[in-house]
């Protein structure tokens, strides 16, 4: 089962029922009370960060990128506070985004595997990743934004800055399969 810790973002649920059809077990969980956290994580393959509206509300989740090990792909701000566990920097977009946004994939590795180099994706922001933490690598950029996709270099530690979970993205789909297949591995 992978874990979507819910941080109060639109697509939450958008999230689950992608995974739902994609024959993906799944559950939604708040992001309230830590200990409980760890206890609904704790038999998962993995773990998913949605986006939301603030990061004070979502700070339980610097912890849990920092104490859990099993595979975590965070998705808008559910990436950008992977960056911040990590000792990177967020910020305000230089041109804030609610659009279909070009991504290009600059390293495959497993999320991008048989993804094409390029492909529209859907982009709803006004933070981003300013400055990339120290172990983790850029798998995509787009025109508007420089880290829409990293990883960590050793950790199966995954951010995406777009939403891969709605129908507008291309591909969306198949990024979120290729996160269970790791988290199957």
């Amino acid at each position: 089962m992978i874990v979507i810790i819910n941080n109060g973002g639109q697509y939450v649920h958008r999230i689950y029922r992608s995974l739902k059809y994609l024959n993906i077990p799944s559950k939604i969980i708040p992001n309230e009370n830590l200990e409980e956290m760890f206890n609904e994580i704790e038999n998962a393959y993995g773990v998913i960060f949605s986006g939301g509206p603030s990061l004070e509300r979502a700070k339980n989740c610097i912890e849990v990128a920092l104490k859990v090990d099993k595979p975590i792909l965070g998705i808008c701000l559910g990436h950008q506070l992977i960056a911040l566990a990590y000792g990177g920097e967020v910020g305000r977009a230089e041109k804030e985004e609610y659009a279909l946004t070009e991504i290009y994939v600059d390293d495959e590795d497993d999320i991008f595997k048989n993804i094409p180099k390029k492909f529209n994706a859907w982009a709803s922001h006004k933070d981003e990743v300013k400055k990339l933490p120290e172990d983790f690598v850029i798998l995509a950029h787009s025109d508007i934004c420089k880290v829409e996709a990293m990883k960590h270099k050793r950790k199966p530690i995954y951010g995406v800055q777009f939403h891969p979970e709605v129908a507008h993205t291309e591909y969306g789909d198949k990024i979120l399969k290729n996160f269970y297949d790791v988290c199957i591995k």
